[in-house]
Parts: C-alpha cells; structure tokens; sequence
C-alpha cells in the first residue's frame, strides 16, 4: 500500500486498532483544546496561562497537520475542500495559518473545533458500531445539543465580554445565558448588549429549532418501527432487533441465527 493510501486509510477508518487510536487521539485533542479554551475565560495565573498557551499552539500545529494531510490524500480535492467536514475543520486551524497576522475577531474561530466530533457519529463510533439506532440517534441528539449551547456560547463571550463583562465574565456565565434561553426560561438576569449578541442568541434559537425536533423526529419514527421488530441479536456486530422476515442483518450483513 502506497504511503498516502495507507495515511489516508487510518485518517478516516474506525475498525482497526490503528485507525481507532487516531480516532480517540484527535477526539481528545478537540475536548483538551475546549477545555483550554473555557479555562482561559478565567483569570489565571500567567505561568499557567503560558502554559495553556503552548499546549493550545501544539494542538492547533497538529490539527493542520491532520488537514494538510487529509487535503492530500483526498481522491478528489475540490471537492474534499468543499465538503462539510473539511470546512469544519479549516474554521478550526484557520488562526493556525494566519497567526502572523492581527485579525482578532478571528478568535472566534476556536469555539468550531467541538464541531469536529461530528465525524464520529455516523453509524458507527470510535469503539465500535452502535447496536442500536435509537441509541445512536439519542446520542447525536445530545451531542448536537451539546455542540449548539458550547458553540454559541462560545462565539456570545468572545463578542460580548469586551463590552458587557459584568454579566459575561467567564464561559459559564454565556453557557448560563444559552441553556436558559434554549430552555425558554429567560431569567433576564444576563442579556446580550451588543447588536452581535443578539444576533447570536437568534441564530441559536432558530439553530435549535431547526435541528432538535428534526432529530427528535427521526427517534419517535425509529421507536415507533422498533414495534414492528422482533428481537433476534446479530453474533457478529450485534445489533440486536431485526424486521421479523429478516434473513441476514442489515448493519453487517451476516446471517441470522433464528431458534
């Protein structure tokens, strides 16, 4: 196997032992990077705060690394450059690249890296394919949920703390504001002051509108067809319900054993 075929194998597979430590790796890089991220929305030490930066510049050199490579290996690269997850994932290195230059807003471009969990809920997951797929839908409904109020969140800070840091000091306090008005309470108590702001906080709504009952949709038709299912367990992926005249399984393929 030639060395951009075999680099591209394990950039995109998620059976191997290989492919699933580049998997695990990057998903962890993404939350690390979060992680830092939300720290330095606090006031830290500057040792640590030095610290945090340096871990940040590594993980960003090794997430344009991971594009450059993907780029390359892609069959078809324009079209590779144009595709939803290779966006994503030049939103997130896009500082990296133009770091030499004092574009500040462009800060905002970090809170995308939680974006890049998206390649792992497709079916299958990192350890292994979902046995179930109510529970896979459950578990992108969470994440999707998760990635709206971390995202925006995220983007309502950077654009409102400089100006209204009184009722946006840290991320929590942004992430107080996105769960209470995505659950509709609305204390009132922190507010958005800037026209950006407020710009964000629509577009949240209407990204939780438009994303959480569609998904929701797709698990009560998935519940409601599971009726219909009897339950007969795949021995070799083990997905465990199957349409009654089913002859072979419909996640791998392997016949069924029917007593």
């Amino acid at each position: 196997m030639l060395l951009r075929e075999k680099i591209g194998f394990y950039l995109n597979d998620i059976d191997t032992p290989g492919g699933k430590a580049v998997d695990l790796t990057i998903t962890g890089l993404v939350l690390l990077s979060s992680a830092i991220f939300v720290a330095q929305t606090y006031a830290l030490p500057a040792s640590i705060r030095l610290t945090l930066d340096l871990i940040n510049q590594a993980i960003l050199l090794i997430f344009a690394i991971e594009y450059l490579l993907r780029l390359w290996c892609a069959d078809h690269k324009l079209r590779h450059v144009f595709s939803i997850y290779s966006i994503i994932d030049l939103l997130a290195v896009l500082p990296f690249f133009i770091s030499a230059l004092d574009i500040s807003f462009l800060r905002v471009l970090r809170w995308f890296r939680i974006l890049r969990l998206l390649r792992f809920i497709e079916g299958k997951t990192i350890v292994g394919y979902v046995s179930r797929e109510d529970s896979a839908i459950v578990a992108r409904i969470l994440l999707t949920l998760f990635i709206i109020i971390f995202v925006f969140s995220g983007l309502i800070y950077q654009v409102e703390h400089p100006k209204n840091a009184t009722a946006f000091a840290t991320f929590l306090d942004a992430v107080y504001f996105s769960v209470a008005t995505m659950t509709t309470v609305g204390f009132g108590d922190v507010t958005p002051i800037s026209e950006t702001g407020r710009f964000l906080t629509i577009l949240m709504i209407l990204t939780g509108i438009a994303l959480i009952p569609w998904q929701l949709g797709d698990l009560i038709k998935r519940l409601v067809k599971t009726v219909n299912q009897v339950e007969i367990a795949c021995t070799q992926c083990g997905l465990a319900f199957h349409d009654a005249d089913a002859h072979f399984c419909k996640a791998c393929g392997k016949a069924l054993e029917k007593s």
